[in-house]
């Protein structure tokens, strides 16, 4: 712009102008290929294995809830231009239902892992016989979830290196394993009578399968954070602790820990209420700033609730 010219144009509008400009730059230097992830565990795996060849978006903010968050008009236009998109699945975000078939109606790639990787049902409750999409809980299941992230990112990802992918994948699949083998260790300690879990909401079913504990009750008898237990569901497992002298009743870092407060006063049993990292990364930096320290904070922190 001429000296002249710019004695033409108003200050604001210049500003705005010279604005617009960068914008454009800096959308220019990101247009690489682009991976969308819906959780932030999941992105945390996908990060893992994708590295610097190509951008991750992770929708869901650290230390929220999975089935409730939902995102901005920006972020869901965004989701439109990705070159995969990678979901849980199974239900499992209930704010994202209309984002993600956006997205497949597009014609975007969709790699949902939930039902990829060996779901199981739930048994009881008001989500009974509905597919449990809590599948992180079991780090075996995990390692499968990285090889088809892997396989999905070479196949609809342009541009990035597969050999590299294959050998990111390769790595985190053996840290994965090698969080399997410290989980099962710690819970060896843990006398067969007192392996039982009581959660805020029906959360553990893999992991309880993986390592041979009981799911005896949950304070929300579903596997969704937005349902509600009614006043005989409460009594009902505050009877059920006191049964099966459950030691501890887990919840959610990220949710109110209230009525599992009032049902452990209920038990008539010294019943600890102990909060763990179940559905959310923390934030970076702490115990659950990554999946694989979520999990190794959670298997510690069970196995000294119930050891003993």
């Amino acid at each position: 712009m001429t000296a002249s010219l710019r004695r033409l144009v108003p200050l604001g509008l210049l500003l705005a102008l010279t604005a617009s400009a960068v914008t454009a730059c800096t959308s220019s230097a990101s247009d690489g290929p682009l991976v969308v992830v819906t959780t932030n565990i999941l992105g945390d795996v996908v990060e893992n294995v994708v590295g610097d060849q190509a951008d991750v978006m992770v929708l869901m903010p650290r230390n929220a809830d999975p089935h409730s968050f939902e995102i901005s008009a920006p972020e869901a236009a965004r989701v439109e231009s990705a070159d995969l998109v990678v979901s849980n699945g199974l239900g499992l975000e209930e704010g994202l239902g209309s984002t993600v078939e956006a997205a497949r109606a597009e014609s975007i790639p969709i790699l949902e892992v939930g039902e990829r990787v060996r779901p199981i049902a739930y048994g009881t409750g008001q989500s009974s016989g509905l597919l449990d999409p809590h599948i992180w809980t079991d780090p075996d299941r995990m390692r499968e979830a990285v090889a088809l992230v892997r396989d999905a990112v070479i196949e609809h990802v342009t541009g990035v290196d597969a050999q590299v992918i294959r050998d990111r994948s390769d790595d985190y699949s053996g840290q994965l394993e090698e969080l399997t083998e410290r989980m099962t260790s710690r819970f060896a300690g843990i006398p067969e009578e007192r392996r039982t879990l009581v959660t805020n909401h029906h959360v553990f079913g893999y992991l309880a399968e993986r390592f041979d504990f009981e799911v005896v009750g949950a304070v929300i008898p579903s596997g969704t954070t937005l349902a509600s237990p009614s006043a005989s569901d409460l009594s009902q497992l505050a009877a059920t602790i006191t049964s099966a002298k459950a030691p501890a009743i887990f919840v959610d870092s990220s949710q109110p820990n209230r009525l599992a407060e009032v049902l452990a006063s209920e038990a008539r049993l010294p019943v600890a209420v102990v909060s763990l990292f179940t559905e959310s990364l923390g934030d970076a930096g702490s115990d659950a700033g990554t999946y694989i320290q979520m999990m190794d904070s959670n298997s510690l922190t069970i196995s000294r609730s119930l050891a003993s």
